[in-house]
């Protein structure tokens, strides 16, 4: 088992009908549930870490937490920064021993996030580690993460190819309809499908990355609403819609706040239950457990990754 980087992961996924999921972490036991289920499903996995979560539970922590799961699962791992801000965090990043980045210029007009991007692929790259970057701008809200719906904008396929040939990233997160956090459409939900298969066409040797791809399944919102919460309506991405994505080189899906809502149902339950606990491993492992749940539905059932390991 060892830290690898995501190469030869999407170099298999890329032409085969499956993705890598990339499951984002702030503790020990979404941690360990992620990686329990990444073991049974024989599945690739990517876990990535977003500057809420290293400010959260600090880089040195979270990078033992996985090289422990890395040992005690026997897995190959690949440590990825989720929406790195500038080059000083993605150097940091590299320094610190992850083996994947994430520059996110995307807010930035198109030849500054083609100057950022660049810096950090000759970094990483003169470090061995790959580099995903962003172009087009996904609305919601996500950590660090906040972007008005005015804002966001879908990405233009041959601007997509003229980002990575100038800047030779390794991927590329794309806008075609996706969007951060729980609250993703207000009428029906749709992805660019037309888009998508062209930017397929024009950079066809470039592994493509969704993010906001989480579906908020309607089970974990009514529980969480049954034990106290207050999510309204939430509108995901429809699984068959990332499913058919996987179908044109989208080789990475990032899913976050599935994962944030099968923990907080299980917990809430727990609570409710039993309103005296006060134990954290009687309320946190059930919260392990719905974590370990939620992944190894959408490695079996939306990514098509299981065996693939």
């Amino acid at each position: 088992m060892a830290f690898i980087t995501s190469t030869e992961m999407f170099k298999k996924a890329l032409d085969s009908n499956y993705a890598v999921g990339a499951f984002n972490v702030n503790n020990m036991e979404i941690v360990q549930g992620i990686v329990d289920a990444a073991k049974e499903e024989k599945a690739p996995l990517i876990l990535q870490v977003s500057a809420g979560a290293r400010e959260y539970a600090k880089p040195a922590y979270l990078l033992k937490l996985v090289e422990a799961a890395m040992i005690d699962s026997d897995l190959d791992i690949v440590l990825h920064l989720d929406h790195g801000a500038d080059f000083d965090i993605c150097k940091s990043c590299v320094d610190g021993g992850f083996t994947s980045v994430m520059i996110d210029g995307s807010k930035h007009p198109f030849e500054k996030n083609v100057e950022m991007t660049k810096q950090v692929v000759e970094y990483a790259h003169a470090h061995g580690v790959v580099v995903e970057a962003e172009l087009g701008t996904l609305a919601g809200i996500e950590d660090a993460v906040n972007v008005s719906e005015r804002d966001a904008k879908f990405t233009n396929p041959e601007q997509a190819q003229e980002f990575v040939e100038r800047t030779g990233v390794d991927s590329l997160a794309i806008a075609i309809g996706t969007s951060h956090g729980a609250y993703k459409f207000k009428g029906d939900p749709y992805l660019d499908f037309e888009r998508l298969g062209e930017i397929e066409k024009l950079i066809p040797n470039t592994p493509l990355v969704l993010h906001g791809a989480s579906s908020v399944l309607k089970e974990f919102v009514d529980t969480c609403n049954k034990y106290g919460g207050n999510i309204p309506g939430a509108q995901g991405v429809p699984e068959a819609m990332i499913q058919e994505a996987v179908k044109h080189h989208v080789c990475k899906v990032n899913i976050d706040t599935d994962l944030r809502l099968a923990m907080t149902a299980a917990i809430r339950k727990v609570f409710v239950e039993n309103p005296a606990e006060f134990d954290p491993r009687k309320y946190l492992g059930p919260g392990r457990a719905a974590i370990k749940g939620m992944v190894q539905h959408k490695i079996r059932n939306v990514l098509n990754a299981s065996g693939k390991a």
